[in-house]
């Protein structure tokens, strides 16, 4: 029914902004969901060098939040803009499965471990990277195991993420906007603009396609 959309929608938001803003050590609780998110940024980028025809060289995430991806070759404008229109469609994807499919929600997170481990492993960069990835993807083992869970754990995931890319904007795709902006002309300004504009639509889609019957 679009009026349970709607209402999971809602507390997703809720849970989300009351963590991060008005609960005291709910940063400390958002830390891991954060770290996933910047997985999600890095993996954007070395999925878009693998689509065009690069390699990746490592994957990083650090832990204070930042993350690195080394890539060689493909596309230079695709591999640098994944990162944030990568993650934002990857977040996006997760809260539609969430919601609106419920029968795929623990397969989905089954394979989300295996990616993770997958990349902690082939494109090792530190051990602090490969731990909290280990621990990361065996939590989303061990809750897929109960579907009702499951389908919860996957609609915050996807929501808080977009949530966070696009609160964070003007700050977490900075350097990526540089290079981009080296790239392909115009100012980082102008192409953050451009960039968030393009998330921004893209949630709105799959929110419209969400709530409807």
């Amino acid at each position: 029914m679009k009026s349970n959309h709607i209402i999971l929608l809602a507390v997703i938001l809720v849970a989300y902004l009351l963590l991060d803003i008005m609960i005291p050590g709910g940063e400390f609780i958002l830390y891991p969901i954060k770290l996933f998110v910047t997985f999600l940024h890095e993996f954007g980028h070395a999925f878009g060098a693998v689509i065009t025809g690069g390699s990746v060289e490592s994957l990083q995430v650090n832990s204070d939040g930042s993350g690195v991806t080394w890539t060689a070759g493909g596309s230079r404008s695709i591999t640098i803009m994944g990162g944030y229109i990568g993650s934002a469609l990857f977040g996006n994807l997760l809260l539609y499965l969430g919601i609106r499919k419920p029968e795929s929600t623990k397969i989905t997170m089954i394979v989300i471990a295996i990616i993770m481990v997958i990349c902690s492993l082939i494109w090792f960069s530190s051990i602090f990277n490969l731990v909290f990835i280990l621990i990361f993807a065996a939590a989303l083992f061990i809750l897929s195991i109960k579907e009702n869970i499951s389908r919860y754990v996957l609609m915050f995931l996807g929501g808080a993420a977009v949530m966070h890319i696009i609160s964070d904007f003007n700050v977490g795709p900075s350097s990526d906007l540089n290079a981009y902006a080296e790239v392909m002309g115009l100012t980082q300004v102008i192409w953050m603009y451009i960039w968030l504009g393009i998330v921004v639509a893209i949630t709105y889609l799959n929110l419209k396609v969400i709530i409807k019957r």
